[in-house]
């Protein structure tokens, strides 16, 4: 990559970086399937994962907990 401007240079590197960045990002964990994702409630949901607040709260507790255990 001989570029005769080192502008043309940062912004080929730029490009790069953003590629790299967008294979490396993590994959979404969750589809929308039109169901809440919270096992226990199972409502239909017309956006969103959630069918309400206290069900992503819920979904997210127990995430966290599943993370911390695998830490520990």
């Amino acid at each position: 990559m001989n570029f005769p401007d080192p502008i043309d240079e940062a912004a080929e590197r730029e490009q790069q970086m953003i590629e790299i960045a967008l294979a490396n990002r993590p994959k979404p964990t969750m589809t929308y399937t039109g169901l809440c994702h919270n096992g226990d409630c199972g409502e239909k949901t017309t956006k969103g994962f959630f069918c309400c607040s206290e069900c992503r709260e819920y979904y997210e507790r127990i995430e966290r907990a599943k993370q911390q255990r695998r830490v520990a």
